[in-house]
């Protein structure tokens, strides 16, 4: 079984669902510290040609603080949600597929979150959902008991507990995992180098790596699904 491990983020670039496409299961870190300044909870978008940074209020941000218990702002959450969509309004509300992908959006913020890690993965599922993909979700917090461990060690748990054979991470985790270590337990690891995929936008100039929110306004399903193949496994 192929297995992958990442914190939830707030509907992440198109790389994470690439992660989540190639694996059996994919599974929720929400039980390690929150990253300041991070992606969990930030993302862009494109306005006015332009990468632009949306960030979701948060109330108990702090390094110190597990990303499951780090809790959205209740005093600030519906003004930055009525924000939010009228600058998703504004951006987006003359490409092709607006009216279904914000529809997707306003489903995902409808019901007010109490924390990031439960509204991030809400995000995720209903994306995916979306596209008809067919991974199976897991939460860390609630299925592992083993944060006695750290690092690789508890990915390796996570790997036997799951009967997984293969485990596969996101390029930037190159230089924090060997794949000796993880031979070592009879588990293959991969990494997943995404590419630039392109495809137009408002303008000729392309702007990458943005929030999944502007691969889905100007593609198609099945134009995003060719996207989750464009990368390479190292």
């Amino acid at each position: 079984m192929k297995l992958a491990i990442m914190q939830p983020y707030f509907m992440p670039y198109i790389g994470y669902f690439q992660l989540i496409n190639t694996v059996d299961k994919f599974i929720f870190y929400d039980d390690v510290t929150f990253i300041k300044k991070g992606w969990i909870n930030r993302n862009q978008i494109l306005i006015n040609n332009q990468a632009k940074i949306f960030s979701i209020p948060l109330a108990n941000a702090s390094s110190h603080t597990l990303i499951k218990d780090v809790l959205i702002s209740e005093d600030r959450y519906e003004e930055w949600k009525k924000s939010f969509l009228r600058s998703i309004m504004f951006s987006y509300k003359k490409a092709k597929n607006y009216e279904q992908v914000r529809a997707l959006i306003e489903s995902i913020l409808l019901d007010p979150p109490k924390t990031i890690s439960e509204l991030a993965i809400k995000s995720v599922i209903e994306v995916s959902d979306y596209l008809g993909l067919q991974t199976e979700f897991e939460i860390c917090g609630q299925n592992y008991d083993n944060t006695d461990s750290t690092g690789k060690y508890r990915v390796f748990d996570i790997c036997k507990q799951e009967n997984a054979d293969t485990y596969i991470n996101p390029i930037g985790g190159i230089e924090l995992y060997s794949k000796a270590d993880f031979s070592e337990q009879g588990i293959e690891l991969f990494f997943v180098q995404s590419n630039k995929s392109i495809y137009k936008q408002f303008s000729a100039e392309f702007v990458p790596f943005l929030s999944i929110i502007d691969v889905l306004m100007f593609n198609d399903k099945k134009e995003v699904l060719d996207m989750l193949d464009d990368f390479e496994l190292i």
